[in-house]
């Protein structure tokens, strides 16, 4: 598919998102507005931010265990535990950007979309960091599982890949938008 289907898809997926409240409605909205302002709205070059893909990972045993299980990554840089995710650097497919993230951040080869509807959004601000100045992610999340068996990998971008319940990964992370999704879960 080439980048102007993909992109009027992810326009047309922002459009029918569910939110779960006020917050990331506006969200939703502003990101449906970067998306048509901003052609290059995949592009890591584009300064003032740029749309992002990321996974939120549940274990595959969801069914089957007393509580769900996600996976955090704590990032090397940031200093903090989120979901695995990253940039698309032009791909405008962002669900396969979110899958892409994931098996780069966390090693695991057996993760698997869930839907192609997006999971959550989240518009959050970066810091300036060496050469590049603070801006925004327009992140869009998709819900993924995995094997929960299956060892991790580990990338120089990541300190540290755990599976947590939802009740540790919220005190772990300790973010509105982690809270969000475990809300989602429940």
């Amino acid at each position: 598919m080439h980048r102007q289907p993909l992109l009027s898809l992810l326009h047309q997926h922002l459009q029918h998102h569910r939110f779960a409240d006020a917050n990331e409605q506006a969200m939703t909205q502003e990101t449906i507005m970067f998306v048509e302002q901003h052609p290059d709205c995949f592009e890591r070059t584009l300064l003032v931010g740029h749309v992002t893909g990321s996974a939120w990972i549940i274990g595959r045993d969801r069914g089957h265990s007393d509580e769900p299980r996600v996976v955090l990554i704590h990032h090397r840089k940031l200093d903090r535990w989120f979901q695995p995710g990253g940039h698309a650097d032009g791909d405008p497919d962002v669900a396969a950007v979110a899958l892409r993230e994931a098996q780069e951040e966390t090693g695991l080869t057996s993760l698997q979309l869930v839907s192609p509807a997006i999971f959550d959004v989240d518009i959050h601000s970066i810091p300036a960091l060496d050469s590049k100045p603070a801006h925004l992610h327009y992140d869009i999340r998709f819900l993924l599982e995995a094997d929960p068996e299956e060892p991790f990998g580990i990338t120089d971008e990541v300190q540290n890949i755990r599976w947590f319940s939802l009740k540790e990964a919220n005190s772990y992370a300790k973010s509105e938008s982690i809270f969000r999704m475990i809300q989602k879960m429940l």
